[in-house]
């Protein structure tokens, strides 16, 4: 790890998937999700909801907020919620630094509130966070909504600050949280990091890390991280340390457009991280959707393996310009990835070949016009007699 380090001059690792505060870019959406944070809690808002999408960067903003900006204030956070309703409450009041063992519901209840009582008469103000709110059922949420009542005269005792994924506010909508989602006076949504925020980004990590210029970046490399990571900073950190790793195992500080597209193929990137199909490359190109009359009349099949043959070959005429700028040694690596490719490329397009005649028969047999059985003429049939007596012979 120290040879990866020194290769950079990194003093760490610029983007490790822990929710480090120190290494927060505040972006528009990052900046305005914190201001919006910052007022409710000094304005004693009683509930506070803060959304995002996974990955998003909500816990590193929640621990920016309370290592920065919650100073002097007494708070409890709560990072587990699949729990019961007995178990949230313990975990409320032992972060709170009392002792839930051995309690029941109502003695938790009745030790929070007093707990709150004493803070409150001291002049300290008390907040819960909970984050992975999106967890917590219906009831539980009532029964946080419950806390609040926690009141004097003056104000209440106690700000709750709800943090989850989207899946959130649809529970909220629930009929039953009614009075919960009245209670709640501040609520942010934090976004993605846009188009024009993805160099900063990156660079940003870079240089916390200790050297902002270790590796270069051209716009159409910025461009295909940040569509294929849809802006979500977790990704961009998973991508990231895939190009580095690549770069440092090349001996190269200049990622180019070839090396990005094969590291977002071989991990399948849309289907492993999105859940979807990948139907446009990783350069931005289009790939067509397979369909049963496309590609001049070729099957669904035949469409599918022609995009592969395409990224493969693409993938080879990338590792070959590649071979220009190495040494010797890396040369000698990537003429046996090539090779290994192109033995790749062969076999497929041999075994594509019989599957390939079987679907143009079945395809042939589909088009083939279907001749409708002649229809069997149909005897006549003779009245009966009782027939022919009442209504006369034919």
């Amino acid at each position: 790890m120290n040879v990866y380090l020194d290769h950079f001059g990194f003093t760490t690792k610029p983007f490790e998937l822990l929710p480090n505060p120190a290494f927060l870019y505040m972006s528009r959406t990052h900046t305005k999700a914190l201001t919006y944070l910052r007022y409710g809690i000094s304005e004693r808002s009683g509930f506070i909801l803060l959304t995002g999408e996974v990955g998003s960067g909500k816990t590193t903003l929640i621990r920016e907020l309370i290592g920065s900006h919650l100073k002097g204030l007494r708070l409890a956070k709560v990072f587990n919620t699949r729990v019961d309703s007995t178990q949230l409450l313990g975990m409320i009041v032992e972060d709170f630094g009392l002792n839930a063992e051995g309690r029941d519901k109502t003695a938790l209840i009745r030790m929070l509130n007093d707990f709150l009582i004493e803070q409150y008469a001291q002049g300290n103000r008390c907040v819960l966070i909970i984050d992975e709110a999106q967890n917590l059922s219906v009831e539980l949420l009532e029964e946080v909504r419950l806390l609040s009542n926690l009141e004097t005269e003056q104000g209440k005792l106690l700000q709750i600050v709800l943090v989850g994924q989207p899946e959130l506010k649809e529970t909220l909508k629930s009929l039953e949280l009614l009075q919960l989602r009245q209670r709640i006076q501040v609520f942010c949504h934090l976004g993605t990091i846009s188009a024009e925020e993805i160099r900063e980004y990156i660079l940003c990590r870079l240089e916390r890390a200790g050297n902002r210029t270790a590796v270069v970046l051209s716009d159409e490399v910025l461009e295909i991280i940040h569509r294929v990571t849809r802006g979500t900073p977790r990704l961009v950190n998973i991508l990231m340390e895939y190009i580095l790793l690549d770069a440092f195992g090349n001996g190269t500080a200049e990622v180019s457009v070839a090396a990005v597209q094969e590291i977002v193929d071989d991990l399948d990137f849309e289907r492993q991280f999105w859940g979807g199909e990948d139907v446009q490359g990783a350069a931005g190109r289009k790939e067509a959707v397979p369909v049963a009359d496309g590609g001049k009349g070729r099957p669904a099949g035949a469409n599918a393996l022609t995009s592969l043959f395409r990224r493969m070959e693409a993938r080879v005429k990338g590792l070959e310009t590649q071979i220009l700028k190495m040494d010797p040694a890396a040369v000698q690596t990537l003429a046996e990835r090539i090779t290994a490719l192109e033995a790749q490329l062969a076999k497929q397009r041999d075994m594509s070949e019989s599957a390939l005649e079987v679907a143009r028969a079945a395809l042939a047999r589909e088009v083939q016009p279907r001749r409708e059985p002649e229809a069997k003429p149909v005897p006549h049939r003779r009245r009966n007699w009782a027939v022919r007596l009442l209504l006369g012979e034919e």
